[in-house]
């Protein structure tokens, strides 16, 4: 019984560390992001993010949402989102969060939500995007459908740091920025 115990244990283990881990890796190139742009900069359109931010400071947070658009992490993912937004000034005024909320089989809800999440949360920094596709996101961003928040720094067309958020707050905000300032330094 104690061996199938341990073999057990062992076979939780990856998958434990798998959900830890979330986007492209640190030095890889910003890949093309093409989602619908629905708050911000392009609205009402197709745009790729990468090709538009190309190589100024960037925070890309991939959302995992419920079918009506609420993020899975509810009201701290919320929080953590709206705080980045806020403090973002402080670490640069070139640099801009794009927002891609995911999820199967509800591209258009999110659509229709997109906009009130704005009216409610006011950002100024953060443009707002949907995502027609799997929950895993666009190719090549390696975003893990287990975490609630994927968020990825880049500057200069590189990957500076991808964070897995499978619970998120506001205080989580401090590591993303101290990245984004490293980066820019």
């Amino acid at each position: 019984m104690k061996s199938l115990l341990c073999v057990c244990a062992v076979l939780f283990v990856p998958a434990a560390r798998a959900a830890d881990e979330s986007g492209p890796k640190a030095g890889d190139k910003v890949p093309a992001l093409k989602v619908f742009g629905v708050v911000g900069s392009v609205e009402g359109k197709e745009v790729d993010y990468a090709a538009d931010r190309k190589d100024a400071p960037t925070i890309y947070v991939f959302v995992q949402a419920m079918e009506g658009g609420i993020p899975v992490g509810g009201r701290p993912a919320a929080r953590f989102m709206k705080v980045l937004d806020d403090k973002l000034g402080e670490a640069s005024d070139k640099a801009a969060i794009v927002a891609v909320w995911l999820g199967e089989k509800a591209f258009d809800k999110h659509k229709e939500y997109l906009p009130k999440i704005q009216m409610s949360l006011k950002f100024e920094k953060t443009a707002l995007a949907a995502f027609d596709g799997e929950k895993s996101g666009p190719n090549n961003w390696a975003v893990n459908a287990d975490t609630h928040l994927t968020v990825v720094v880049a500057h200069k067309g590189k990957v500076v740091k991808s964070f897995a958020f499978t619970s998120v707050n506001e205080t989580d905000v401090k590591p993303v920025l101290e990245e984004l300032k490293k980066a820019l330094k």
